[in-house]
Order: C-alpha cells, then sequence, then structure tokens
C-alpha cells in the first residue's frame, strides 16, 4: 500500500508531516511557530496537521498564518471534537476551523477521537462537508480494529482516507492487529507524537542507549532515528511538532534516512514488538 489514496488533486503526500499540539497558547511564541511552519513548508514537510481543540483553535489561527499565500503547497488537516461531531454541529465546526485557517477548504478532516454520537451521523455530515467542497477527504483517529470494523459496515464507511494513532518505538502497540488490518484494507495510518512526546515509554524514548548507539553510527540524531524508523515501510505519516529551526531541519532530513535491516534488528532488540494484542495508547 502506497499513500497515493491521499493525494488530492495531484497533490504528493511527504511520509514527514508537521504537527501544531500546543502551538497557539502563547502570543509571544506565535511568530516563531509561524516561522517554523513555513520553514517546515520550505523543506517538504507540507502535510501541516492541527485541531480546533488545540488552544481552543489557537494553533488554527497560526497555521492559517503561516500558510497565507501558500495554500496550494499544503496538505491541510484538521479534526472535529467528537461532541461536535453531529449532523449539524460538524458543519458548523467545520466552517470555523475554516475560518481560523482562512482557506475555503480542508484537503483531510478527522473526527479526533470516538464519541457519543453515531458514526453513521459522523458520517452523514462528513459527506455532506465533501459535497460542499469544504472538505475533499474525511477520516478517523484514535480509532482501534473493533471501531474500524464498525465503521466499515456502514454506507460509505469504507471512503475511511486515514486513521490518526500514537506510535513510536516506545508505542508499538498497533502491530499486533490495528497495523496489519489497516494495511488489509488500503487504510494509511498518521502517527502522532511520533517521538515519544506523549504515551507509554515517553520520557525514555529519546534517551534509549541502543537508540542513540544506531544514530551514532549513522552521524545522525536519536530523533532522526525515530522518525525514520516510524515511516519505515512506506505506508505511515509522521507529524512531529518542532519549533526550533534546527528540530525543523532535522525533521524533514528524517525523510531521506532509511535504516539497515541490522539497524532494524538492534531497534527491536531494545523495543520488542507487541506480541498480543494491546489496549489502543492515547494522549
Amino acid at each position: 500500500m502506497t499513500l497515493e489514496r491521499l493525494a488530492v488533486d495531484g497533490k504528493r503526500i511527504p511520509s514527514i508531516g508537521q504537527g501544531t499540539w500546543f502551538m497557539g497558547e502563547r502570543p509571544q511564541e506565535q511568530a516563531d511557530e509561524i516561522r517554523a511552519l513555513q520553514q517546515g513548508l520550505d523543506l517538504g514537510m507540507t502535510l501541516i496537521d492541527t485541531a480546533e481543540m488545540y488552544a481552543d483553535g489557537g494553533a488554527e489561527r497560526v497555521v492559517g498564518r503561516a500558510i497565507a499565500g501558500r495554500r496550494d503547497e499544503v496538505f491541510l488537516v484538521s479534526k472535529v471534537y467528537p461532541h461536535r461531531a453531529g449532523r449539524r454541529s460538524a458543519i458548523q465546526a467545520c466552517e470555523e476551523s475554516l475560518r481560523r485557517l482562512a482557506t475555503d477548504h480542508l484537503d483531510l478532516y478527522l473526527l479526533h477521537w470516538p464519541g457519543s454520537i453515531p458514526l453513521a451521523e459522523t458520517l452523514e455530515a462528513f459527506e455532506r462537508l465533501r459535497a460542499q467542497g469544504k472538505i475533499r477527504r474525511w477520516g478517523v483517529s484514535n480509532f482501534d480494529t473493533p471501531l474500524l470494523r464498525e465503521l466499515w459496515k456502514l454506507t460509505g464507511g469504507a471512503q475511511c482516507a486515514a486513521n490518526q494513532v500514537l506510535y513510536h518505538l516506545a508505542s508499538r502497540g498497533i502491530e499486533f492487529e490495528l497495523l496489519p488490518w489497516q494495511r488489509e484494507h488500503g487504510v494509511p495510518t498518521m502517527a502522532y507524537c511520533p517521538l515519544a512526546q506523549g504515551g507509554a515509554g515517553a520520557q525514555s524514548l529519546l534517551g534509549n542507549a541502543t537508540l542513540a548507539d544506531v544514530a551514532r553510527g549513522r552521524g545522525v540524531t536519536p530523533a532522526q532515528v525515530a522518525l525514520a524508523w516510524c515511516v519505515r515501510e512506506g505506508d505511515v505519516i509522521a507529524i512531529p511538532k518542532a519549533v526550533d529551526p534546527a528540530h525543523v531541519k532535522e525533521n524533514a532530513a528524517a525523510a531521506d534516512l532509511r535504516l539497515t535491516a541490522d539497524e532494524l534488528a538492534k531497534l527491536d532488540q531494545a523495543f520488542a514488538p507487541p506480541r498480543r494484542k494491546m489496549p489502543l495508547d492515547i494522549v
């Protein structure tokens, strides 16, 4: 499977994009955040992921300013709160996101996590938004296999263009069942917190001795190895967040790093793949 399912109007989707969680929270930092996103675009990280939840819309405003005059370069992703994913409320939520982003459409609109509103109702709203041209594709986030199976039973459910979940070296639970299911059904995976900014093992990942050893051997940083590992199969999109210019540059360069079989084996020794179905890791 390739990421071509996510291609819209000939846009190429990069394996490493840009996340915006925690952006837009402090006015004094927004200039640096805008510059970082623009630097990322310059370096080819043209997928930008945001959400109405982040800083209560503040991150979307930052993104809107960063992509001003460059909208055609960007594959733009945002997410709707579960409690706003109803037949009418999702329409309103999307329109509010579009205003904050200063654009007339999203390339991908995600249900941020499962909620109490029936999936069929959310799909109805998403399809209406797509018919109106306000979104090009829709998908989900934080969905485990049982919910995806439920989604697939609904009319139009198989049109789901992506599932965004937590995935990094220290949190590999999706590899046992969810990731194979998505591959079988042609659903690309978007990996949030790919550098373990949250979830199981978050504090120890980048300080791991094996990861550091692999990085030294290649003359790169542990973060670059972690990102290269995350996108190694070609059907996962990693969306790290970075504001520091050096980190933005490192993230972009990681897309060209190909880990060897020996390096991957070493990482498997340090971060064992799952041997059973595990609860979906969520932050």
